[in-house]
């Protein structure tokens, strides 16, 4: 029997989050710079000949089997897998299929790096391995983002699917009809290696819902002062985009710190008390600016600070409930393998 790998990286969002959400990306496109990293959704399969279909998701504590049919009714555990499966038995016409599906991430859930749309990549990637199904890079994506925002109903944007997919440091553009274009990034090896070495990755241990956070925001991006705070963190991703090819790190630090506050001003649940204090802390230990990865309210945060005053940094923050992680920044998406 097959065993089949897939090895996904998360994300972090350095510059225009939000932007590819429909509401706004619809009317007036929006752009992303975002990066991915070291820490990885990790998903096997395992070919069975017994007529029962196993999703085994140990780090959230949840496992469900099932008899093999072509479509799997949800019921409210592991949905998100049952859905890849559905809709990948429908659009390729596959027959019943029997197997186990083993995940687990190296991040915890809601913590802001983009796992549940990384996690449906990572597992459409190992079924198209196990099935040599018929799928590019942008036809994965546009899949998962489908399963996710349109079978699912889950709320959100598509910057997520593209980045696991495709890897590495991308400027992406999203446009109506659920148009994309990843632009890959050429940065310079040096480059890489100092901002890994001026950031600080901090996980919160503030668990949050992204699917509220969108909500919320999408039901502020009518007008006014939200919808200028919008066009201000779109445009803060071509201002990182050159800052960041140009190496000039005083700049992707000022703009970090801008796009925070304008992220602030998008929906009053996206900072909290013990965000605040967090930034504070940075702030008052050498950070020049932060944000949080992702929707907000909780997860990773990431602060760019002076190397010299990296260590007392992570000594300050470790006394606080979270902890830093480690990582360096990769250049590959998704891969798969068969053992």
């Amino acid at each position: 029997m097959k065993i089949i790998r897939s090895l996904t990286p998360l994300r972090l969002g350095l510059a225009g989050g939000g932007t590819d959400i429909d509401l706004y990306a619809n009317k007036y496109g929006g752009c992303i710079l975002n990066a991915t990293i070291s820490m990885f959704i990790h998903c096997t399969i395992h070919e069975r000949n017994d007529g029962v279909i196993v999703f085994d998701s140990p780090d959230t504590d949840s496992y469900c089997e099932y008899k093999a049919v072509k479509y799997l009714e949800f019921d409210g555990n592991l949905d998100l897998y049952k859905a890849v499966y559905n809709r990948l038995v429908k659009d390729f016409d596959l027959p019943v299929l029997s197997f186990s599906l083993h995940t687990y991430s190296d991040a915890p859930s809601g913590s802001g790096l983009g796992g549940s749309s990384t996690l449906v990549v990572g597992i459409i990637a190992a079924f198209a391995e196990w099935l040599h199904l018929p799928l590019g890079e942008y036809d994965m994506a546009r899949l998962a983002f489908e399963i996710e925002r349109e079978d699912m109903s889950i709320t959100g944007g598509a910057q997520d699917q593209y980045a696991a997919t495709f890897g590495g440091f991308n400027f992406m553009e999203f446009y109506n009809d659920k148009r994309v274009i990843v632009n890959p990034l050429r940065v310079k090896h040096w480059i890489i290696r100092e901002l890994e070495n001026q950031i600080v990755l901090y996980f919160t241990n503030i668990r949050r819902a992204a699917k509220d956070l969108e909500e919320q925001k999408k039901g502020r991006l009518v007008g006014g002062e939200s919808l200028e705070a919008m066009h201000s963190i779109k445009q803060d991703a071509f201002d990182m985009k050159e800052s960041l090819l140009k190496g000039n790190f005083s700049d992707v630090a000022r703009i970090l710190g801008k796009s925070w506050e304008s992220k602030k001003t998008l929906a009053g649940i996206v900072s909290n008390t013990e965000i605040d204090k967090i930034y504070n802390i940075a702030m008052e230990n050498g950070a020049y600016s932060g944000k949080t990865s992702g929707a907000g309210a909780g997860g990773f945060m990431f602060f760019m600070v002076d190397p010299t005053k990296k260590y007392r940094l992570i000594k300050e923050l470790e006394k606080e409930q979270g902890y830093v992680a480690d990582f360096h920044f990769t250049r590959e998406g998704v891969i798969a393998w068969t053992i």
